[in-house]
Formats: C-alpha cells, sequence, structure tokens
C-alpha cells in the first residue's frame, strides 16, 4: 500500500502502466476504487494514477471535511505530483473530482497538460443543485444500492464519510460558493468538459443544465471543448465506457 503525507496524515494512491501520468480523481462519497476496472484501459498507454482524498478510501480519516473541499482536495493532488516530481501530466476528474482537477490545473499550472472535467456543478455553488443533492443524499441513505456502493467505497464507516461530506456541501454553499480561488480564464490547460444529455440528477436542476453551465465556462475558457453523450447518467464518464474511452485517448493523444 502506497502512501504520500499531507497535512500530517497518509493519502493512499497506486500507479500502474508506464509513460505519461495520468491521474484519475474521484468525485464526492466515491473513491479511487470507483475507476478500478475503467482505469485499466489506459494503462497500455499511460501511467496510470489513482488517489483516495483524505478522509475517503484507504486514506486517512478525517473528523470533518473543510467547507472548501474541493480545493483542499486539490491541494492533496498538488502535493503528490510534486512529491513524484511529476510535470505535465493528464487529469481525469468527474463529478467533484472534475472541480479538484480544474483547481489543480489552476494552482499548479506547470504541473498540468491536459483535463478532462466531467459531469460537475460549473463555477459555483448553485442553490437549486445543492437542494436537490441534499433531497437524493438524504433518499440514498435508504437506498440498498446506494450504500453497498458506499460501504465498497469506503468500508464500514461510510456513513460518517457521507455525513461529513454532506455537511461540507451545506457549509461551501453558504461559506464560500466559489469552487475555484482564480478565474477559469487563467487555465493554461489544455480542458474538454464532458457530460451526459441522460444525466437525470443534473438535468433535474434545469432542462439545460450542461449545456448552459459549460457553455458559460468555454466563453472564459481559450483552449476548451465540450462533448455531451446523448446517453448515459451521472457520471458520464462511467456510463458511457466506450464512448468515454474512445473520446479521451483521441483528446488525450
Amino acid at each position: 500500500m502506497s502512501c504520500f503525507t499531507f497535512d500530517n496524515k497518509k493519502v493512499y494512491y497506486e500507479e500502474n502502466g508506464s509513460g505519461t501520468p495520468l491521474l484519475f480523481l474521484h468525485g464526492n462519497t466515491a473513491s479511487s476504487k470507483m475507476f478500478t476496472d475503467f482505469s485499466k484501459r489506459y494503462t497500455d498507454s499511460y501511467k496510470v494514477i489513482l488517489i483516495d482524498f483524505l478522509g475517503h478510501g484507504r486514506s486517512e480519516r478525517l473528523s470533518e471535511f473543510p467547507a472548501d473541499l474541493w480545493f483542499y482536495e486539490s491541494q492533496q493532488a498538488i502535493a503528490f505530483l510534486r512529491h513524484k516530481h511529476y510535470d505535465k501530466v493528464n487529469i481525469i476528474g468527474c463529478s467533484g473530482g472534475a472541480i479538484v482537477a480544474l483547481n489543480v490545473a489552476l494552482e499548479a499550472s506547470e504541473c498540468v497538460d491536459k483535463v478532462i472535467a466531467d459531469s460537475f456543478e460549473g463555477e459555483k455553488a448553485d442553490e437549486a443543485f445543492v437542494k436537490n443533492l441534499l433531497s437524493d443524499r438524504s433518499s440514498s441513505l435508504e437506498d440498498t444500492n446506494a450504500r453497498g456502493f458506499y460501504s465498497y467505497m469506503h468500508g464500514d464507516d461510510w456513513e460518517q464519510i457521507v455525513h461529513n461530506d454532506t455537511s461540507a456541501i451545506i457549509r461551501h454553499s453558504k461559506e464560500v460558493v466559489n469552487f475555484f480561488h482564480k478565474p477559469i480564464s487563467d487555465l493554461k490547460a489544455k480542458v474538454l468538459l464532458t457530460g451526459s444529455k441522460g444525466d437525470k440528477f443534473m438535468y433535474s436542476v434545469a432542462h439545460d443544465y450542461y449545456e448552459k453551465v459549460y457553455g458559460n465556462m468555454l466563453e472564459k475558457l481559450t483552449n476548451g471543448s465540450m462533448h455531451l453523450f446523448e446517453y448515459g447518467d451521472h457520471p458520464a464518464m462511467m456510463t458511457n465506457q466506450d464512448e468515454f474511452y474512445k473520446l479521451s485517448m483521441e483528446f488525450l493523444a
């Protein structure tokens, strides 16, 4: 089991394959286990890196998640890249991990070449989004499949992790709001924004959610593009695996 230290706590990571580093970043209430099988597709071409953010998966636990959670997680990823002396890495992040990926590219541009940001909220917390998420989160705790997912991601203490995450999202929406500390127009990395038109959660917030949110972001990005899959759910990359793999390999090449 490989770990590095951040904030005096152990962060789990694993590396497979060889070549240019390709870092996968998991979303909220998940861990790198969500990528275990899918990421193997990339190991013939890239050195695939999986990380569990502090408080998740096989990393050391936190008693509470900070309100500025996604920025805090980006600092962990940056610390890892600098610990390993990696530069010009490619990053694929989904959901909350997409926000983290963009933060990494903004805060450590020298470390990042390309970013695929999949199925995420945009630039700042949206009141309707947070309201829907809290309702969805509450019902998931009573859902057998969701409980099984949480348990597989984290182990027996999954309920505390879900609670910590929910608390952080609420506090972020009230105290922080913005996901990024710098304007996204500062991004130097080449960026691909992806999502699915079948994403029931996102499109329950607005009928044109990704089109509007991603469209607004692309007006500020000098080197950005968007791809929306016709089918699949949330996150798009895991519900359109074959199509996403082909698209991502073309983008990263």
